[in-house]
């Protein structure tokens, strides 16, 4: 195996619990728990009923996996997808560049119980694959290359999983080659008219990882160079790059950087939200003449640099449209979930609005990109006012993260119309202690709704 396979299988292999900091371990479990209350917002979308209709009356083999939220054992790979559709659904999961980092937890919740793991394996496991992530994401900058989250995404979760299962480095180094070359998704998925297929491609991207994973534990090898050999990642796509030190060899921690969303909207579009509301407090809806917003070149390219994203007609295209979100939250005076069904996203009233608006790439906030998130709007009123608005590092950014009351709340939110207040508030005092006092099976039927509750 080359020797970028071989770093990451050794690191995952090893990683053990108490060689995790303790605050390290913290923001793993608020990552948990925002990621958990994701799951509810997304527990009966379109894209997790279709999934569970073709997973119904499967027998589980070797691996029987949990999906979230229901009593269901379907094959492991089965209920990864399900899990993660749920998770990516409402796009309120927690997000890094290029990447959200949570929708491995689809895989890892799916085989936690028949691994027999434990909420000290479950958290380690995550660590592990979050840093993979971390590591992986700025090198490769396949997202710049015009290929998709999922290709990084996925190997970090066959790391992550290898650590759950207890694989050797040896049997791990298989399952991440061949996920390296079998899985390179294309960025097409985020072009465009955005399908259901925008907030289902990274599932399976890990759906894809929990197969390869299980295939090496059986035996199954691999390509022998990946990343560095002939035809491999830096042949193809992204040359030559090193990896950190991780943090168990004296390197720094990088969970740290995970960004939780206070907003359900994409990440880039976080700033755009809190833009509006300070506009709101300036100028009305009715009087704007004309917004420009700048901003750095991922915002840009992702959220404001085509036609669909000012005629926004699914609601994938609606949570990726800046337009949109900018204009809707200037109007209501905030966002919620419910401002990407239909009616709001098809609103005729609102298309004048968006039409004033214009986005672009500044230079100078690219330049800070992305260790600041900097989003500048001018507005000029039809009376000839104007007023200038700059967003730096919006709430839930890793330098102005959400606190943990915060986090909770948003659980709350999330969690209380499908269980109860009551179960929603036990659910979370038992995934909030998940590696100290909470029995991993008890902590996983508390996700299922009660009697007389939502559910899937």
């Amino acid at each position: 195996m080359d020797n970028l396979t071989l770093r990451l299988a050794s690191f995952a292999a090893s990683l053990r619990y108490d060689q995790i900091p303790p605050e390290i371990l913290h923001h793993a479990r608020r990552s948990l728990i925002d990621t958990l209350g994701c799951v509810f917002g997304g527990i009966d979308c379109e894209a997790a009923r279709i999934s569970r209709r073709i997973g119904e009356g499967a027998a589980p083999w070797n691996h029987a996996g949990a999906v979230l939220g229901a009593n269901e054992r379907v094959p492991a790979e089965e209920a990864a997808f399900i899990n993660t559709v749920m998770i990516r659904y409402l796009d309120f999961n927690d997000s890094w560049h290029a990447g959200h980092p949570s929708d491995i937890m689809g895989g890892l919740l799916a085989l936690a119980g028949s691994a027999g793991a434990d909420g000290k394996r479950l958290l380690t496991a995550m660590v592990a694959a979050y840093e993979v992530a971390f590591q992986m994401i700025p090198p490769t900058r396949m997202r710049e290359r015009g290929w998709d989250q999922g290709y990084v995404i996925g190997i970090a979760a066959v790391c992550g999983i290898g650590n759950l299962l207890g694989m050797p480095a040896e049997k791990l180094a298989h399952a991440i080659a061949i996920t390296a070359v079998a899985n390179v998704p294309m960025r097409a998925t985020r072009a465009g008219k955005l399908s259901l297929w925008k907030g289902a491609a990274t599932a399976f991207a890990i759906r894809n990882a929990v197969f390869a994973t299980l295939l090496a534990e059986g035996g199954m090898t691999g390509p022998e160079a990946p990343f560095e050999g002939r035809h491999g990642l830096w042949e193809q796509i992204t040359g030559p790059f090193e990896l950190d030190p991780f943090g168990v060899d004296g390197g720094e921690w990088k969970f740290p950087w995970i960004r939780l969303k206070y907003w359900p909207v994409e990440y880039n579009a976080q700033a755009g939200v809190w833009a509006a509301l300070r506009l709101r407090e300036e100028m009305a809806a009715e009087d704007v003449a004309s917004i420009d917003i700048a901003t750095y070149w991922s915002a840009w390219h992702e959220i404001g640099s085509e036609p669909a994203k000012w005629d926004p007609v699914t609601r994938e295209t609606a949570d990726h449209s800046l337009p949109f979100i900018f204009a809707r939250a200037l109007v209501d005076g905030t966002i919620t979930v419910g401002s990407f069904d239909a009616p709001a996203y098809l609103d005729p009233a609102l298309r004048p609005l968006m039409a004033k608006i214009s986005v672009r790439e500044d230079a100078a906030i690219e330049a800070l990109y992305p260790a600041q998130i900097v989003m500048r709007v001018e507005a000029v009123a039809t009376d000839g006012r104007r007023c200038s608005i700059e967003i730096t590092n919006p709430r839930g950014d890793n330098t102005n993260p959400m606190d943990d009351a915060e986090v909770a709340t948003k659980f709350r939110a999330l969690a209380e119309p499908v269980l109860g207040v009551e179960h929603a508030a036990r659910a979370f005092a038992a995934w909030n202690t998940i590696d100290s006092g909470t029995e991993l099976g008890e902590a996983m039927g508390l996700l299922v709704p009660p009697l007389g509750h939502a559910g899937p």
